[in-house]
């Protein structure tokens, strides 16, 4: 009680006290990045009759506060335009789009969100987050690097994911001799402050 008392506390105005709170605030958040979708890449590789194959998703949007001074304050978060598959085969794309796998009539966008991040040293990080793909929503963690320049940084990694997990595979697809169930999705996001 004594500290209110004290006439140096008196003197702190409202608007003093507001500068004080935003500055605090914005020490303790992350850089806030611009992804350059242009230059940017999400891809997947599966594997179909022991066959690899690649498809990118040509639409999303990525939300990064990154900072490796301040793992705490950072976050991910993407969301992904499902229909706007491409694997270079319009047949593959329309099966993917499909109700047996990706269903976009129904749940035509997926979601990760990255919360907690740690340091794996020599600029290469883990973060632990969660994918809703299908309405289903399950922890996948992300390895990744990091690599900041005078005009930006890229953020480069994977996750690895089983696709069953999620749904993805009804019917004959849930076959797995025929479309292995791990599927590695990979990332390049070139990012302005």
């Amino acid at each position: 009680m004594k500290f209110f008392r004290d006439p140096s506390f008196r003197r702190i105005t409202p608007l003093s006290l507001a500068a004080l709170l935003l500055a605090c605030a914005l020490a303790a958040a992350a850089t806030q990045w611009r992804m350059q979708p242009q230059q940017s890449k999400l891809s997947f590789v599966a594997t179909q009759a022991g066959a690899p194959f690649e498809g990118v998703f040509e639409k999303f949007t990525a939300d990064i506060r990154f900072d490796p001074q301040d793992l705490d304050a950072s976050r991910f978060e993407v969301a992904i335009d499902l229909s706007s598959v491409d694997t270079g085969d319009a047949e593959r794309n329309e099966i993917l789009q499909g109700p047996d796998l990706f269903a976009v009539q129904q749940w035509p966008s997926a979601r990760y969100v990255a919360g907690r991040f740690s340091d794996a040293g020599g600029g290469k990080y883990t973060a632990s987050g969660k994918l809703t793909l299908r309405n289903v929503t399950r922890d996948v963690p992300l390895r990744f690097t990091f690599e900041k320049n005078d005009t930006g940084a890229w953020l480069r990694g994977e996750a690895r994911l089983q696709r069953l997990d999620f749904g993805v595979g009804q019917g004959e697809w849930r076959d797995t001799d025929a479309v292995a169930n791990e599927v590695a999705v990979r990332f390049a996001l070139l990012l302005q402050p």
